[in-house]
């Protein structure tokens, strides 16, 4: 480690050292120990650009060509596993993180990355979270663990458009795993949970916005996994309300097999969530304060009530069990901003509940630093191998920061670096600026 790099990290440098050739270990071979600590100090120290020349001739201008192959051929080339390295940067950082408290959550999100071209492995245009709006980019699905005070990505994984799904000779020149198909965004997201309760995660509840949350097979694959969840949904989910249920299976005739399945009628239907919070009394909703933000306390209107979900429940011989529909209708907004569902137990209080949607804030803080600061969505490359071993070195450099501000910074967090919002950044769903968490 250069004089230089000691200077910047100071007293962390031991500790950073340390903590690489812990991570040296899951790599598989000796000689990409080297390489490994080169990366991760190019992550970490500042700097403009965190793609592999820049980053070259930063830690080390007088032999930049050498440096750029040695950095360029771990990180495209070589074949260490993704989840072993991931692994060992959980198990670092979650020490110290549970020194702040017990983790709260699993957080799913996704993040875009805009990119140029069609050639970069799962590029398209669709949904990008940094500019707002559709545009040409990548996304990649990610599930964090995380408590009041901190949160680290745990996996992350490209998503794979159709297009790029089905195109054998994309997927072959940018090396897609033969394996793998065409997996919507909540199938990644539950594939990446159900890893982590195998691996003995600590739990917590899964928090997910619209996107994951109005699928009612991600919703059905955490209850069979046994997990609580608190996750968006849109204005147009329906259920019925607390008491109600479908309607009885028909009376049997005497012939074939009697019926089992609940069914509807015109005069028996289950309401949409957007219309039912409109039926709600100004007395039902209460003035929630859940956290501190840059601006001050933050604070809305909610209304929780027991609802049982809908979504083709005339296909069951069982009605589904009862959980919360948490509604947030800003004071002042013509309309409600969010609603959530949310398996909790029937006692939950509502601050409560309330205060663990709201944490989802978390994730989104965790992609402004990993891009403003580690290189996120610096990558050049255009393979699957590439773009999967960037995004762990990014994650890795930001779990020994996270490991370190756990430990050092005051218990307030009040120490922490603040992040300024990416331009332009909105997150999904949200009405305004002013309202987003």
């Amino acid at each position: 480690m250069s004089e230089a790099v000691e200077a910047f990290l100071g007293a962390a440098a031991q500790r950073f050292r340390v903590y690489v050739e812990r991570l040296g270990d899951s790599l598989g071979h000796a000689d990409r120990r080297e390489p490994l600590r080169g990366y991760l100090t190019g992550l970490v120290l500042p700097g403009a650009r965190k793609s592999v020349e820049p980053m070259a001739a930063l830690l080390a201008p007088e032999r930049v060509r050498q440096t750029h192959q040695s950095l360029h051929h771990l990180v495209a080339d070589a074949p260490w596993e993704d989840e072993a390295v991931l692994k060992a940067v959980r198990e670092y950082a979650l020490a110290a993180i549970a020194e702040r408290g017990p983790i709260q959550a699993w957080i799913v999100d996704d993040t875009g990355m805009p990119k140029k071209g069609r050639h970069s492995v799962g590029v398209a245009r669709q949904y990008c979270g940094q500019l707002g709006k559709q545009d040409n980019c990548q996304v990649a699905v990610t599930l964090a663990v995380a408590n009041e005070a901190a949160s680290l990505p745990i996996a992350y994984q490209l998503y794979l458009p159709e297009q790029w799904a089905s195109d054998r000779r994309r997927r072959r020149q940018a090396g897609v795993p033969e394996e793998l198909g065409f997996w919507t965004k909540p199938d990644i997201a539950l594939l990446q949970i159900t890893a982590a309760v195998e691996q003995g995660v600590p739990g917590g509840v899964v928090l997910a916005d619209a996107a994951y949350g109005n699928d009612s097979k991600f919703r059905n694959g955490l209850e069979a996994l046994g997990l609580q969840y608190v996750v968006g949904v849109q204005s147009t989910t329906t259920v019925w309300l607390e008491g109600s249920v479908p309607l009885a299976p028909p009376p049997y005739r005497g012939r074939g097999r009697p019926p089992k399945l609940w069914r509807r009628d015109s005069a028996h239907q289950p309401q949409a969530v957007g219309k039912l919070a409109r039926q709600l009394t100004p007395t039902a909703y209460r003035t929630v304060t859940w956290r501190e933000g840059s601006a001050g306390m933050m604070r809305s209107r909610f209304a929780a009530i027991r609802v049982r979900a809908a979504h083709h429940d005339y296909w069951r011989a069982v009605a589904h069990g009862e959980q919360w529909l948490l509604i947030e209708w800003p004071t002042g907004s013509a309309e409600p901003a969010k609603y959530w569902l949310a398996n909790l137990a029937a006692t939950t209080p509502l601050k409560q509940l309330v205060r663990t949607a709201k944490l989802r804030w978390r994730i989104e803080y965790d992609f402004l630093e990993l891009k403003q600061e580690l290189g996120l969505n610096h990558f050049e490359g255009r393979s699957w191998r590439g773009f999967h071993h960037h995004a762990t070195l990014c994650i890795a450099a930001y779990g020994f920061l996270v490991a370190e501000r756990c430990a050092f910074s005051p218990a307030d967090g009040r120490g922490r670096k603040s992040v300024s919002a990416l331009p332009h950044f909105r997150p999904r769903g949200a009405p305004d600026q002013a309202a987003a968490p």
